[in-house]
């Protein structure tokens, strides 16, 4: 029997209620509110895998997406458990699931968050060194051509 039973976790993106990962990640998520439906709708389409919880009726209540060069490094995105769940180690159990226990295992992986440092540490994340640089999306500047 699973730690986490009766949840279970999955990487079927066929099985995923979009309509429901779209509700929490549209007006709980921090990070997410920008998106229209479709774009969310484009980023699963397009994920290297996704990975769903289901509670005991099938109910999708947790998603994570990752993309990925599917080789050497990847990028954890959309992180969440549905509030009523949380406090029973599903989110670890996403991660893990994600992370540890797919194709990915033996990636790089990074992420961006505001919350949750604990979890992703209990993971081997960690704050990167001087060496990564990142452009943000409202960049402006001038192309660099010579």
């Amino acid at each position: 029997m699973s730690l986490y039973h009766p949840y279970e976790f999955d990487d079927d993106p066929n099985r995923l209620d979009l309509g429901a990962v779209w509700r929490f990640l549209s007006t709980e998520a921090y990070w997410g509110r920008w998106r229209e439906f479709d774009d969310f709708r484009r980023q699963v389409r397009h994920a290297w895998r996704v990975v769903g919880c289901y509670d005991p009726h099938g109910h999708t209540v947790g998603f994570a997406r990752a993309f990925s060069d599917g080789v050497a490094m990847a990028y954890l995105a959309d992180v969440y458990i549905e509030t009523a769940h949380r406090g029973r180690g599903l989110g670890r159990g996403l991660v893990h699931e994600m992370i540890d226990n797919g194709p990915g295992k033996d990636f790089k992986w990074m992420l961006h968050t505001d919350d949750a440092h604990e979890l992703y540490r209990d993971f081997g994340f960690a704050e990167p060194n001087a060496r990564y640089l990142e452009r943000r999306a409202s960049y402006r500047g001038s192309s660099g051509s010579a």
